[in-house]
């Protein structure tokens, strides 16, 4: 399936193309290109992984022609590229739809016209029901790559998407936060310990790409379910882990922030196929006559429950624990904290 091919990660140098490069790199893949805008962070990978296998374009997908640049002979995207942070996305909405929506379109029609043969576009869960500029963003970038399915042929270039809930330890996100708090010593700072959130990790982000690339149809948005967990339930299980009991604040929900995600909207789960471990969320294939619809009538929708972190299932501390304990991140700030502690007694 990969041998001989070329991949190319937009976004490359984030949490995810890290993580795609640790799974691929030893494949038959015959390229792996990494695609941003951040020489720093191209510059580190290089030297990390110090592979000719890897090849690195300095570009942003709001400029077509840089994205182009990076399109000769690619035979698979893995869209990436995006403004996550849900605060910045507030203050800056404008930011958002350059990158996440427009950078998108430049992105799909770069690679419609270089003849890639499948592009893979992640999401988030924000996009269904968004009440913020970054979900509603990604909404936008959904409502995209659906459309430009609609309007090239699958066998010339595929496109479909992911969506998937909070990787655990990303960059950027709480889980890093909390552990420098903890050791720091300071109180763990929680905008709403009730909030819930899925919990899943990058290797099962890859998963979620790699079931997509393998099983998606055109326009399709596959859904990896997933449980979930407070956030009071996340900070104990943290305070276990590395075997402190420091307070938790609660701060208050920032801009943006929501209570609980949802991973399928009501709509959306109405239609959706469940496929074991995942949902495959087929597209909407209407044309704009409606005409028909309308005289010829519809039939109902089955009402389905939203699929969302409050009704999956949920961790207990012991079960987040378990899961915690799987990532590298934490085994290894761990290992720190052992060596710290060891220190500090002999001292």
């Amino acid at each position: 399936m990969f041998e001989n091919k070329i991949l190319l990660i937009t976004g490359g140098t984030g949490s995810f193309g890290n993580a795609v490069l640790k799974k691929f790199l030893n494949t038959r893949l015959k390229e792996i290109r990494i695609f941003s805008r951040d020489e720093k962070k191209q510059d580190d990978m290089r030297k990390q992984y110090n592979n000719p296998k890897i090849k690195y374009y300095i570009g942003d997908v709001r400029d077509i022609n840089s994205i182009r640049n990076a399109m000769h002979g690619v035979d698979y995207i893995f869209h990436a590229a995006a403004l996550k942070q849900v605060p910045s996305c507030e203050f800056f909405p404008m930011e958002a739809v350059k990158t996440n929506v427009i950078g998108t379109d430049n992105m799909l029609n770069a690679a419609i016209e270089a003849g890639v043969k499948k592009v893979i576009c992640l999401s988030t869960d924000k996009a269904a029901y968004p009440i913020n500029a970054m979900g509603t963003s990604k909404a936008m970038m959904e409502k995209v790559f659906v459309a430009k399915a609609r309007n090239v042929d699958p066998e010339r270039t595929l496109i479909c998407g992911t969506r998937y809930g909070n990787v655990m330890a990303s960059r950027g996100s709480v889980i890093p936060l909390f552990v420098e708090q903890l050791k720091l010593g300071q109180p763990l700072t929680v905008t709403d310990g009730d909030m819930t959130r899925f919990m899943m990790s990058l290797e099962e982000a890859v998963d979620l790409v790699m079931f997509a690339f393998e099983n998606a149809e055109a326009g399709d948005i596959m859904v990896q379910k997933a449980p979930a967990a407070t956030i009071y339930t996340l900070t104990e299980a943290l305070q276990k882990i590395f075997g402190t009991d420091v307070p938790v604040n609660t701060i208050g929900i920032r801009h943006g922030e929501k209570m609980y995600e949802s991973l399928l909207t009501t709509e959306e789960a109405a239609h959706a196929i469940d496929m074991g471990g995942f949902y495959r969320v087929p597209s909407d294939k209407r044309d704009l006559n409606y005409g028909k619809f309308f005289d010829e009538g519809m039939e109902a929708l089955p009402h389905l429950e939203e699929y969302n972190s409050d009704n999956t299932e949920q961790l207990t501390v012991d079960g987040m624990v378990e899961k915690l304990l799987k990532l590298d991140y934490i085994q290894e700030e761990l290992k720190g904290w052992k060596v710290n502690a060891h220190s500090s007694y002999r001292g």
